[in-house]
């Protein structure tokens, strides 16, 4: 779709973009004090919690935008708008569509502009009171960035026939387009919809004029849409549903082929066209298109036969009339809450003992769950959801329990899980326990960055039955090898389990394994954690088990030792006499536009949409494929298409109410290299060395003509002269993560917890990649022209490299030191460093950037002690210090 087309554009949540290919946009009208006495009657009553039910049922039902009218003389219209409106707010089931905003009286309408998220309809304005009042209410909806729309009506009165039509909409398009400047794609013509059938000859024509008027709209005003309430026009045959589903079905046929495009319709109150039976299709057809004299008497006549009432389109709940088990298992599966209450207080009523609906009722759910996820059958963003529904019946249990003084079942066992010191990353942590506790497991969670001494001392007090690591830094490695040699030195027997992005099966059979006598086990991702524990945990087999385990970790251990030593690595003299060569008189070197620091202070996060990279986030819930292809995989696309939705809903909540605060820091400085450093200067003569960044250098033997590579060969050598630059930087949209996530679990809402942290993760990137594209383009400048999709921006294929400390090309986590010191990160944006040098909080980003066009990304492997004392005599540390933080990568 083209951005530049003028479209209708409305947003709730989730865009709503009205374009010709569109289907026909419906219109929820149940929210309006003046269509439903229901309604009206609930917020008299200040029920809003039923209100909203009927909101949530609208949305269900088909509703793509929701009309709410609180036009009543016995309410304060105002104050009702704003408390529903703000209460839709935090409902984002609902609030994902757009809202229209209608009354009668401006003040309403202004007080519901004032509290609207995204972009919504004011429905409505019109000349009624004349050309001035028109102007100045167009003028403030254009103000408040909304859509109207324009009744036909003017000074005279309401628009009743086809010519009074297009008069008043050519009319009313003229003021706004040419006097206002209103986007035309914003304005949406009311052509008002009459009854037809009243018996009165005038009003005959009421539905063919309104159709033909329509079509001369859409054809003679740019970019306009029409609508209208749909239920006027079979107003004559209240009573009779039957009649009326057809009278509108038929009407919306017509109407939307003459360019109709939106309307407020009940979606229960229509017939399917072609499931109308063909008599009461021509008697309804004669009337809606005025084919015959006496086609009102024949309608008439003909309705008194027709009985029925209008049937219900919505969600499916013939499973709550399913028995009580039943119900409760579909509702754990399926991962529905809404009901959970209702069905576990009836089953506390039948049962002996409150706590055997945890191990009855809930444990036969809950065991259906961890078969399909076991089989395949289920995703983890389904079990997430079947825990949150889970932990909200024993929630609701638990005072029953404890006023019955009887005990929690018992568990399958007990599990502590921690990140380790200086680690501050739990997404997968987090989901590992989920999975777990949704197997009966009792998870005892520590959280981020706990020391050994604290999982030591509660996994005694606790009497916990495996305890499992998390880390995705490498200097978690050490803490994970440390934590076993405790272990081992306090006679533990239970079970170590090992996870996170950093670890690996390797790394856990050399490093690990060797420091702890008894079962140590590398958990790859959550779908395994269950039956490794299980396995771990059965007396039957487990000492096999472990056996096995340790068996299968010497292989990998000797394996591994043995291709170590079969590798060559040349001397740190020779790696870098075979450096990159770079032609300096030729290479590009682009002065930049600026130099210095500049800080961004709560940016504005929806900027970063366009750069989520999406792939990583799904990767994050264990669901495999590349973005947007995953949505339509075979195996795992219907769950990626729900995750996505769900992700893009609460990614909107964040957006419209400000959840999350984003800030960066970066800088520009000149810089030259000096063998594997760079120097950065404080002065333009090049005399004051400020910092110096420390590179590591490639040593694995290569073949003739392969460059051993660093990267300071992408800054111009000291000696040559030449005026280089480097750039750092540090962005974070952490903060308020961890806040919004104790909230979501306070209520028992692990999936929106985890998604939170997933999301704040991806916008983090996001700032990187978007702040870089700033960079390139206008603070250096170096690729000013540059246009690249978002998919060329996650390949990387823009000129220039911005390496991050711990990754690859920069192994070392103590170069973020020189980046915070260079920029005053913790001072200036409050992103701090742990003791192991992990940022806080976790959803930032920071690295350099390089603007030579020969800059590439490469690892630098595998090096020797030789350049591990050569790096510490650079860094002016002891040799043990440097071998601590670069040990992940020793060659031997």
């Amino acid at each position: 779709m083209n951005k530049n087309e003028k479209y209708l554009r409305l947003s709730g949540l989730e865009p709503l973009v009205v374009t010709p290919e569109s289907n026909f946009i419906n219109v929820g009208e149940r929210t309006n004090v003046a269509g439903s006495r229901k309604f009206l009657r609930l917020i008299k009553e200040e029920k809003y919690d039923e209100a909203l039910a009927i909101a949530r049922q609208q949305v269900e039902g088909g509703a793509q935008i929701i009309d709410i009218n609180m036009d009543d003389g016995l309410l304060d219209g105002k104050v009702a708008m704003v408390r529903f409106m703000n209460l839709i707010a935090a409902e984002p089931d609902i609030a994902r569509v757009p809202i229209m905003i209608d009354s009668s009286k401006w003040e309403i309408i202004e007080a519901g502009l004032q509290v609207a998220q995204g972009k919504c309809v004011v429905n409505s304005i019109s000349l009624k009171e004349g050309e001035e009042q028109f102007i100045h209410h167009a003028k403030l909806i254009k103000r408040y960035g909304a859509a109207v729309v324009v009744m036909a009506f003017d000074e005279v009165g309401q628009a009743d026939n086809y010519n009074r039509r297009i008069e008043i909409c050519k009319r009313s398009y003229d003021i706004l387009v040419n006097m206002v400047k209103f986007p035309p794609e914003d304005i949406i013509f009311d052509l008002n919809i009459f009854p037809v059938a009243t018996g009165m000859d005038e009003h005959k024509r009421n539905a063919i004029d309104f159709i033909e008027a329509t079509k001369w709209v859409r054809e003679n005003l740019p970019y306009v849409s029409v609508s209208g309430g749909v239920s006027n026009v079979s107003f004559s045959f209240r009573g009779n549903d039957k009649v009326r589903e057809a009278m509108h079905s038929v009407f919306l046929y017509y109407a939307i082929q003459a360019g109709m495009n939106i309307g407020i319709v009940n979606p229960t109150m229509l017939e399917v066209y072609d499931e109308i039976p063909k008599d009461l299709l021509e008697h309804v057809e004669d009337v809606i298109l005025d084919r015959r004299e006496d086609a009102t008497e024949r309608l008439l006549a003909f309705a008194e036969t027709v009985v029925g009432a209008a049937r219900e389109n919505k969600v499916d709940l013939s499973w709550r009339e399913k028995p009580l088990q039943e119900r409760i298992t579909h509702a754990l599966v399926k991962g529905i809450d809404e009901f959970v209450v209702e069905d576990i207080e009836e089953a506390r009523k039948l049962a002996n003992k409150p706590i055997e609906v945890i191990e009855g009722n809930l444990m036969i759910g809950m065991n259906v769950v961890g078969d399909l996820f076991g089989s395949g059958k289920m995703f983890l963003p389904q079990v997430v959801k079947s825990a949150r529904v889970m932990k909200r019946a024993v929630a609701y249990l638990l005072p029953y329990i404890e006023a019955d003084k009887g005990e929690v079942s018992k568990a399958n066992g007990k599990i502590l899980l921690a990140t380790v010191k200086g680690d501050v990353h739990d997404i997968g942590k987090n989901i590992v326990g989920v999975v777990l506790g949704c197997n009966n497991y009792d998870i005892v969670d520590l959280g981020v960055m706990v020391s050994p001494e604290k999982i030591i001392e509660t996994a005694k007090a606790e009497n916990v039955d495996v305890i499992g690591l998390s880390g995705l830094i490498t200097p978690s490695l050490d803490e994970m090898a440390y934590l076993a040699s405790e272990m081992e030195r306090q006679n533990f027997t239970i079970p170590l389990l090992i996870g996170g992005a950093t670890t690996s099966k390797a790394h856990t059979a050399v490093k690990i394994d060797t420091q702890y006598s008894n079962a140590v086990v590398h958990v790859h991702d959550a779908s395994r954690a269950v039956t490794v524990v299980g396995d771990l945990l059965n007396n039957r087999i487990n000492q096999k088990y472990i056996g096995d385990i340790k068996a299968d970790y010497i292989k990998v251990r000797e394996g591994f030792l043995n291709r170590s030593s079969s590798k060559e690595y040349v001397s740190l003299t020779e790696a870098r006499e075979n450096k990159f060569k770079i032609d300096w008189n030729s290479t590009e070197i682009q002065q930049p536009n600026f130099e210095g620091i500049q800080v961004y202070e709560d940016f504005d996060l929806s900027k970063l949409v366009d750069y989520i990279d999406w792939t990583p986030f799904f990767r994050t819930w264990e669901l495999a494929g590349k973005y947007p292809a995953i949505l339509n995989d075979k195996v795992v696309g219907k769950e990626a298409t729900n995750l996505f939705t769900d992700a893009k809903l609460l990614l909107a909540k964040v957006l419209n109410e400000n959840l999350l605060t984003a800030k960066a820091v970066f800088g520009i400085f000149p810089a030259n290299s000096n063998v594997d450093d760079i120097e950065i200067y404080g002065d333009n003569k090049r005399e004051i060395v400020t910092s110096t960044v420390r590179t590591l250098r490639q040593q694995l033997k290569k073949k003739e003509g392969t460059p051993s590579i660093a990267l300071a060969d992408f800054i111009a050598p000291k000696e040559t002269n030449i005026e280089d630059h480097i750039g750092a930087f540090c962005v974070s949209t952490g903060f308020g993560t961890a806040e919004l996530a104790a909230e979501f679990e306070k209520h028992h809402d692990d999936y929106n917890s985890i998604m939170i942290k997933a999301l704040a993760d991806r916008l983090a990137e996001a700032f990187a990649e978007y702040l870089h594209e700033k960079v390139r383009k206008e603070y250096w400048g170096y690729a000013v022209n540059e246009k690249y999709t978002n998919e060329d921006l996650i390949k990387e294929s823009y000129k220039g490299i911005r390496p991050a400390p711990g990754y690859p090309a920069c192994p070392d986590h103590l170069e973020k030191l020189t980046i915070w010191n260079l920029l005053s990160v913790k001072e200036t944006i409050g992103v701090e460093l742990t003791d192991s040098l992990a940022m806080w909080p976790a959803a930032s980003v920071s690295g350099y950037y390089f603007a030579n066009e020969q800059a590439k990304y490469f690892g630098v492997g595998k090096i020797t002690m030789e350049q591990v004392e050569d790096f510490a005599n650079r860094k002016k540390m002891e040799i043990s210090e440097a071998k601590k933080w670069l040990n992940p990568n020793l060659a031997e």
